[in-house]
């Protein structure tokens, strides 16, 4: 007697073996999206003033985050922007003209800050394994359910990750997205329904939670069952023959 697998059985261990290769290939890929520079608010009104908080994780594995600039586009541009000071770390902001003027307390704002640099101090920064929040404070924030701030995050070892890339609805998240806020509707304001569609783009949009990588690991899953159903079915009707 050979000591030897059926055939199918063999099949079936080769289908599972490679698509769980491609199960853990679609979780490697998920972690990778969410692990970039982010932006979020627990208070942010379109119209009104809030806080913006930016997390940084290092994503080396021997050098520091030295260095994170944040531009804000004219189409973010707020008319009052502060910056939070963060221990160990440096801060300096660029303004520039704005060609359509923001009105704020009843006044044109013709200038609004384009830039925000930190800078750690000498030695110092986001070591690997570690992360760091950068806040800043402002409004009125635009008229508009998102707002975009592409930031670039400087290295110890003089690389950088430009995390400008624009995320467009329906598609699939670049690999290096800008940081992109949700603004809340201001108190009183008629909110439409989100459709299960809608709510999948917001998802994708804000942090790189649900994007590809979750796509591809229900893809994976879904793959691996329907070959093992497929190799099972396949020896349960060869053996029905045989007996027959």
């Amino acid at each position: 007697m050979s000591s030897s697998l059926p055939r199918p059985l063999a099949r079936l261990g080769v289908v599972a073996v490679a698509l769980l290769a491609a199960l853990a290939t679609a979780l490697a890929g998920a972690g990778v999206a969410s692990a970039h520079v982010s932006v979020s608010s627990a208070d942010a009104t379109a119209g009104g003033f809030g806080k913006l908080t930016f997390r940084v994780p290092n994503e080396s594995d021997t050098a520091s985050t030295v260095a994170l600039r944040i531009s804000i586009p004219e189409e973010s541009a707020m008319a009052s922007l502060r910056v939070q000071p963060v221990p160990g770390w440096t801060v300096t902001t660029t303004s520039a003209d704005l060609q359509t003027p923001l009105e704020s307390h009843g006044e044109q704002v013709t200038t609004y800050v384009s830039v925000v640099e930190f800078r750690a101090v000498d030695g110092g920064g986001i070591r690997p394994g570690e992360f760091q929040e950068f806040a800043l404070s402002g409004g009125p924030f635009p008229d508009s359910d998102q707002l975009s701030f592409p930031a670039v995050q400087s290295y110890s070892d003089g690389t950088e990750a430009a995390w400008i890339e624009p995320t467009v609805a329906g598609q699939a998240e670049p690999e290096r997205p800008a940081p992109v806020l949700t603004l809340t509707a201001p108190a009183g304001a008629t909110t439409p329904t989100t459709t299960a569609t809608d709510t999948a783009g917001a998802t994708s949009t804000g942090h790189g939670d649900a994007g590809p990588g979750a796509l591809a690991l229900f893809t994976a899953i879904l793959a691996l069952l329907t070959g093992v159903a497929g190799v099972v079915l396949g020896w349960r009707a060869g053996r029905r023959t045989v007996s027959s």
